[in-house]
């Protein structure tokens, strides 16, 4: 598409939700919320939780003209016929500390129960509804000890409640009331938990459920309600600004999906309840995210799985199909959906997932019943397409680099600065993706699996700079494609900021800009990386390092499973039938050499077939005072 043309539509985006800088620091949700205001302004009937009786009526109508939404529901219907069938929920935690996973099932049963039951008014769904409730209301505790499993079971029988309350019996009511008060809400005071105003995915998650809970039990205990939600409205502004300015998610795009779907939840949950959601739209880069979560999905089908983030293809759907690949998770097209009803932008709208066909990879997850919801309220009104190359700030940078949705070459760069000691942080600043040809060439080792770790008493959610968390691949330096001096870890509360971005204007030769120094601590005067898109198939890395008295040696990095063939200046790479050339161009006469990480260091590191580091590993004396590491990868 010509530039003129997407620099319109483009604007005709940012018209809508503008453009925000970091120096909207103070933009803060709005609280009126106190017992007088819950009091005169909560929607004074159930169903009050995202859906209310308008939505439910539309729904109806919907059922009987709209062939997806038919199709949709007919899928839940069959889901809740497979619920039916299933042990009642039991307090199990199974790895010693998460309840998460019963919490997240009660979401989607009573979620699709309820729907079922407003639908259809069935007696046998109704008794289930009953008996689940009356399960988990007796559960000793939601294990507050991680609360993560209080907010999501707080929505799950908030949800219930709500939905069907006023024709459960009044027992039950009565007893899934006092759960929802002293096994979830109370407790949040009894502790000076961290989620109360951290910046992550626990914020939105927590607040969240004991939104839910508190619009539920309003009349009950209007003080406690009242209380709460100014807490969560007062508190949720950690979360959100992390957003800022340019919708980079900081956690990266799987977690992404987990916290941006309690802030839609949050958000539809007070609109309905209120007639507003006191600003949550609006918070700076929030729709952005959207945007940036469309673009983390690389031409092969794969996640940019920076940080502790993993796959995204499902047993090959979506492989070398961008297009489709942006759909795989089930959890992301919910949420994009509610963005495709908010703006009309047909872009974030996938009609194939809610044909539910049989043979259909993908799980609907815990939050279908709200895509049903956001698919019968969508009308397309604009097809705005995604940026060609782009630059995201905030305090976890990232900048892509790639041809467009059509491109046969398949190229994707993804290159990312930031500071290791975020939540679900690395030693990963300067660190790059790179694909050519539908084959990811430098890659990121992404996520690997709690609890196993844990079990083993690993230190591995401390984020100080000798933790152990650093010192496994996935974690530390020594597994990123990023540049490393004097042998030493990346300083973990080092920043490196993004400090020039060129989109070359009608897309063509962008160049961009990390600036790394503060990761090495005082061992370099200074230290930036460059990256430029040469052309379609090559992409530039230009370090440019000024020496200190303290620096003995520069080590560039490259993480690769492909086959490494060293050549005189360089490398060639070999995978799936594919072929990549590596060409130091600076300084001369320098060559590569390998590391195998297959079988890792570690016995506690992720096993990655055929991983390894290429390194490039360049004296003091060799760079020069103001010196250059410059490498090009080049395609054939």
């Amino acid at each position: 598409m010509k530039s003129g043309l997407f620099t319109l539509l483009f604007s005709i985006f940012f018209t809508i939700y503008p453009s925000f800088s970091q120096g909207d620091s103070d933009y803060r949700l709005e609280n009126p919320m106190t017992v007088q205001y819950l009091t005169k302004n909560i929607r004074k009937k159930s169903p009050r939780l995202i859906l209310t009786p308008e939505l439910e009526r539309n729904l109806r109508k919907k059922l009987k003209s709209d062939t997806l939404v038919m199709s949709f529901y007919g899928a839940l219907r069959a889901d809740a016929e497979k619920i039916l069938t299933m042990r009642l929920p039991e307090r199990i935690i199974p790895d010693k500390k998460r309840l998460l996973g019963v919490s997240r099932e009660m979401v989607r049963r009573f979620s699709i129960l309820g729907i079922i039951w407003r639908m259809e008014k069935d007696p046998v769904i109704l008794d289930r509804i009953d008996k689940e409730l009356q399960a988990v209301s007796n559960f000793t505790d939601w294990n507050p000890s991680h609360y993560l499993d209080v907010g999501e079971m707080s929505l799950a029988v908030a949800i219930a409640l709500d939905w069907a309350g006023n024709v459960l019996p009044p027992a039950t009511v009565e007893m899934a009331e006092k759960a929802l008060i002293e096994k979830g809400i109370l407790p949040s005071y009894q502790k000076d938990y961290g989620w109360i105003d951290d910046d992550g995915n626990w914020n939105q998650v927590c607040h969240g459920g004991l939104v839910a809970a508190s619009l539920v039990i309003a009349e009950k205990d209007p003080e406690l309600a009242a209380k709460t939600i100014n807490r969560a409205l007062e508190k949720m502004n950690f979360a959100l600004r992390k957003y800022g300015p340019d919708g980079v998610y900081m956690e990266g795009p799987g977690y992404w999906n987990y916290g941006t779907s309690y802030s839609v939840i949050t958000s539809s949950m007070l609109l309905s309840a209120f007639g507003t959601d006191f600003g949550i739209t609006d918070f700076p880069g929030f729709m952005k995210s959207f945007i940036y979560r469309m673009l983390m999905v690389a031409p092969s089908g794969e996640l940019y799985n920076y940080g502790d983030n993993g796959t995204n293809l499902i047993d090959g759907r979506g492989k070398n199909n961008q297009v489709m690949a942006r759909f795989n998770q089930g959890e992301f097209v919910n949420n994009a959906t509610w963005y495709a009803m908010k703006t009309g932008d047909s872009d974030f709208f996938d009609p194939g997932y809610f044909a539910a066909h049989p043979d259909d990879l993908r799980e609907r997850g815990r939050f279908g019943v709200l895509a049903l919801f956001w698919l019968s309220q969508y009308k397309p009104k604009i097809y705005v397409p995604l940026p060609v190359n782009w630059k995201g700030d905030g305090g976890n940078p990232v900048i892509l680099f790639r041809n467009g949705d059509s491109d046969h070459d398949m190229f994707y760069m993804g290159a990312k600065g930031g500071r290791a000691n975020v939540n679900h942080g690395n030693m990963d600043a300067g660190s790059f993706i790179f694909e050519l040809d539908g084959v990811r060439w430098s890659v990121d080792p992404g996520s690997q699996g709690y609890a196993h770790l844990e079990l083993q008493g690993f230190d591995l959610w401390n984020r100080d700079q000798d933790s152990e968390r650093y010192t496994l691949v996935t974690k530390g330096s020594h597994g990123h494609s990023t540049l490393v001096v004097n042998d030493i870890p990346h300083n973990v509360e080092g920043y490196a900021p993004v400090t020039g971005f060129n989109d070359g204007g009608n897309g063509e030769n962008p160049e961009a800009v990390i600036d790394m120094t503060e990761i090495f601590y005082d061992n370099v005067e200074s230290a930036r990386r460059k990256f430029v898109k040469e052309s379609p198939r090559s992409l530039l890395i230009e370090d440019i390092i000024i020496q200190n008295e303290r620096t003995r040696s520069v080590t560039w990095q490259m993480m690769t499973i492909a086959e490494v063939i060293p050549v005189k200046g360089g490398a060639i790479l070999k995978q799936e039938g594919k072929e990549l050339h590596l060409e130091i161009l600076s300084p001369e006469n320098m060559n590569v050499s390998l590391i195998s990480l297959d079988p890792p260091p570690l016995k506690q590191d992720k096993q990655i077939e055929n991983l390894k580091r290429i390194e490039i590993r360049v004296p003091a004396w060799v760079l020069g005072s103001s010196g250059k590491i410059v490498v090009r990868l080049k395609g054939d």
